[in-house]
């Protein structure tokens, strides 16, 4: 039930890619609430994905191509947007993350440098950009909400996600000290949302994630938490509800980060084990 609490809110969504996408369903879930939004991503994901068919969903919200990793491509989207717009925008979502040492099955400890460089300028650095390429346009109103979609992995050590933890932990710094200058600078707060394993073609490609996926649910208390609920919180953390949280890595995982074992998991080792 919509209680339009974004009504009147403009947002930029990045990332969505097709319908298991958290972008995907924020984006849904922000016209919902009243929001205007306009979809970004990179071409070639355009060109793969089905956002055309979103974009549809979404009272015909604007596709503009952007490459994360291109200044040139966010200033545009910028102007572009607050063109449409006819001003500036309340909130941006950045739910970007790619790994060719993931994608190439390549094992952290043989590293090929010129993918980790790939991953994290794509998965993290594209977050600083984003926010520096806001600033300059001064495209955020005040009190507006950046919110980039992390996993726990950023604190602890999960093999099968491989560079993709350290890029992650990059992007919760940078959101902590962007954070910091956009809210003396602008009244624009800065977040993250560690969120449960979530079935997504990014997620999915991890080593071992099936098995993973299984074992979070047993372990946390309220069970994973769905792309639906996840795109839930990001609306609370788009509204005015939350204008006075920045800076944090916010989890959203049914309590798994602050469980350190559970009934569940302790009666299959004993099964196991008998």
């Amino acid at each position: 039930m919509s209680n339009q609490i974004l009504k009147g809110k403009k947002g930029i969504i990045f990332g969505a890619l097709d319908e298991r996408s958290i972008a995907w369903k924020t984006a849904l879930a922000c016209v919902a609430e009243g929001a205007e939004i306009v979809l970004t991503n990179a071409p070639i994901a355009l060109r793969m994905g089905k956002i055309k068919e979103l974009s549809v969903l979404c009272n015909n919200a604007p596709v503009i191509p952007a490459d994360a990793t291109s200044m040139a491509d966010l200033d545009a989207l910028m102007q572009q947007s607050m063109e449409h717009f006819g001003g500036k925008v309340d909130f941006i979502l950045h739910s970007i993350g790619m790994s060719p040492n993931v994608r190439k099955s390549i094992g952290y400890t043989e590293t090929n440098y010129e993918n980790f460089l790939k991953t994290l300028d794509i998965s993290a650095l594209s977050l600083h950009r984003v926010c520096q390429s806001a600033m300059k346009a001064d495209a955020l109103n005040e009190w507006g909400s950046v919110l980039g979609l992390s996993y726990i992995a950023a604190q602890r050590t999960f093999p099968g996600y491989n560079d993709m933890a350290d890029a992650k932990a990059v992007l919760e710094s940078i959101a902590r000290s962007f954070g910091y200058h956009y809210g003396f600078k602008k009244k624009v707060r800065v977040n993250t949302i560690s969120q449960s394993p979530t079935v997504t073609t990014a997620g999915s490609g991890v080593s071992g994630f099936d098995a993973f996926l299984t074992y979070a649910e047993k372990m946390s208390p309220l069970g994973n938490a769905s792309a639906e609920d996840c795109a839930n919180y990001c609306v609370m953390m788009f509204s005015d509800y939350t204008r006075m949280v920045t800076m944090q890595n916010l989890f959203h995982d049914g309590g798994f980060s602050f469980t350190g074992v559970s009934t569940a998991i302790v009666e299959d080792i004993t099964k196991a084990n008998s």
